[in-house]
């Protein structure tokens, strides 16, 4: 079963918006659309593979689509308005554990101010369904979203109200990752969709899918039911942990530090580890403003650079120091005595020369610290 048209590979080179590409296909750039807003970091990172399809809605200025990203080999549809074509082909070749026998009654039903993907009927029950495509994942861990998504908590709390009406809501989640294991809302993104998640347990079904595709981006004829570790999410879905700040200084500059004095910066890219027993997204909201009272080493340096990301890595464990030492390990250099005076670390502020997020190295290690570590 194949849901594309066929396909070519060509070379992910950048991405200037969230719905433009730009790829090498046959030794020469063209402009490419991707029909799917998430950040995707994990995925587009230079010179990876992907897979082109004609395009039939755009002029010449984009005339293919992105609709994959091949990861370790494995093709990873990023085609989101194909989720909904995907899913109804596991239901009706009763593939989803737990919905076999379910018959599609309606597409695009609406209920009270939602609307979802489908209306299911199941053995004279009626099943709502909303389906989401999970794009994120590290080596054994699936997480949804990867980006801020108001829209998917509010389907959530609208499913988790169906049953005093005596319906049921329920929640597919397409993992893109056939060798995943386990499935978590992704609380370090957005812990209000992780909330309403929890929360919904027990009253909304989910059933989280990991499904596979073939080079010729053929499904694999099985899909596989993944855990959710709820205690994980419990334990770790809180607004502490630690983070990441990158910010970008466009030239070299001596900049008056608090009591490091006057130190030089190099141009280039900074990644900065701190962290915060609470109110970790007060934290990171303040390191984003320019205007503020001068407290921290990290308050002098960003006056004199733009802001480019904030990551946070929410847990309940002292990951500070790990965390430097792991972003310490890529860096081309380290401000000394920035951001540690309260632990052994020679630093806390490192410099790389390019975008750090293009930087497979440091995805492999913000995958770790986010998801990996989790599992034994």
């Amino acid at each position: 079963m194949n849901l594309f048209n066929p396909t070519q590979k060509a070379t992910f080179l950048q991405r200037p918006n969230r719905f433009t590409l730009i790829c090498r296909l046959q030794g020469k750039k063209v402009k490419v659309y991707l029909p799917n807003p998430g950040r995707m970091w994990e995925l587009l990172l230079p010179g990876t593979t992907v897979y082109l399809e004609k395009s039939t809605n755009h002029d010449n200025k984009m005339p293919y689509t992105c609709v994959a990203v091949e990861r370790e080999g494995h093709p990873v549809i990023v085609h989101t308005l194909r989720r909904n074509d995907l899913a109804q082909v596991l239901l009706e070749k009763d593939l989803i554990p737990g919905l076999e026998g379910a018959r599609i009654v309606k597409k695009e039903a609406r209920h009270n101010r939602s609307r979802f993907d489908f209306l299911l009927d199941r053995r004279g029950q009626e099943v709502f369904l909303e389906v989401k495509s999970c794009t994120l994942f590290g080596k054994r861990i699936a997480m949804f979203p990867d980006a801020v998504t108001a829209r998917g908590k509010r389907h959530l709390e609208e499913l988790a109200k169906l049953p005093d009406e005596g319906k049921q809501g329920a929640v597919l989640f397409l993992v893109g990752w056939p060798t995943a294991e386990y499935f978590l809302p992704d609380y370090h993104t957005d812990l209000d969709f992780s909330k309403a998640f929890w929360e919904a347990r027990g009253r909304v079904e989910i059933y989280p899918v990991a499904v596979g595709f073939n080079g010729d981006l053929s499904l694999r004829p099985q899909a596989r039911l993944l855990e959710v570790p709820w205690d994980l999410i419990q334990r770790e879905g809180q607004d502490r942990g630690s983070y990441l700040v990158s910010l970008k200084l466009a030239k070299r500059a001596k900049i008056a530090i608090g009591k490091l004095g006057r130190v030089k910066f190099p141009k280039g890219y900074y990644l900065y580890v701190g962290s915060a027993r609470k109110d970790l997204n007060r934290r990171i909201e303040r390191h984003r403003r320019i205007r503020k009272t001068k407290f921290w080493h990290i308050d002098y340096l960003r006056e004199r650079t733009d802001f480019q990301a904030a990551i946070p890595i929410r847990t309940g464990d002292d990951l500070e120091c790990q965390l430097a030492q792991a972003v310490n390990g890529i860096a081309a250099w380290n401000i000394p005595g920035f951001g540690c005076s309260d632990c052994s670390c020679e630093s806390h502020l490192f410099g790389v020369k390019e975008d750090p997020l293009r930087s497979p190295e440091f995805i492999s290690r913000l995958l770790y610290f986010r998801m990996d570590r989790l599992l034994p």
